[in-house]
């Protein structure tokens, strides 16, 4: 396996634990990784909301926006802006969705500050993060993240995964173990869920890895309001 792409909306806490995986995988095999957008606000909008592309900010969407204008530039930059973000909202509690935070995240990563304000005048960077999302839902069934999309071999199809979803993400040998235990699903046809029920002590482990991000975030979730 030499490549996937990665579904990701920086809103996401799993999903920013599951990109520190693959990028750990991606350190230690050389797997390309083509980071791709999906939409959590679209996908959970309630019927008679604004699309998050009518609006004028969105928590997740405008970085995203962000990330199209830098993808272009320099697929780099794109991937060391999702992680500049993730590591602000999941780690430090911040909010990149914030012009003065998110104007200081991408001049930490070589980027301008400028970046932000034009991504957003920029009304094509709407048309690239919604090609990935719909792509996601249209083509993959998509309808959260993490994705991760297996591309076609001479034996076997396309495939996309919804995770692993893993808190936190494993480094070193655990990382390439779970890297083979994922491929490894992906041959299997027919096969589409594993999961490990989460016990009330799982839940609490939860909660306290994702304490910068409850405090940081200004949305609610699906499952939970925001405080």
């Amino acid at each position: 396996m030499k490549r996937v792409d990665f579904y990701f909306d920086p809103m996401c806490p799993y999903a920013y634990q599951t990109s520190l995986w693959i990028r750990e995988v991606r350190r230690q095999n050389g797997l390309r990784v083509d980071w791709r957008f999906f939409s959590l606000e679209e996908i959970n909008r309630p019927e008679g909301k604004k699309h998050p592309w009518e609006r004028e900010i969105g928590y997740g969407w405008s970085p995203m926006r962000v990330a199209a204008r830098l993808r272009r530039r320099d697929t780099d930059l794109g991937d060391a802006w999702y992680l500049a973000c993730g590591r602000a909202l999941h780690e430090e509690g911040r909010k990149p969705h914030d012009p003065e935070v998110a104007r200081a995240l991408l001049v930490d990563i070589g980027a301008c500050a400028d970046d932000w304000d034009e991504a957003l005048t920029d009304i094509t960077t709407h048309d690239d993060v919604k090609a990935d999302h719909f792509h996601a839902v249209d083509t993959y069934g998509g309808f959260g993240v993490p994705i991760i999309v297996f591309p076609a071999g001479d034996d076997h199809p396309s495939k996309a995964v919804f995770g692993p979803v893993v808190v936190p993400a494993p480094m070193g040998s655990d990382a390439m173990a779970l890297w083979d235990l994922t491929v490894a699903y992906t041959r299997v046809k027919g096969l589409y869920e594993i999961k490990t029920p989460k016990t009330a002590d799982d839940i609490a482990f939860i909660g306290r890895a994702f304490t910068p991000y409850l405090q940081g975030r200004d949305w609610q979730s699906v499952q939970n309001p925001a405080p």
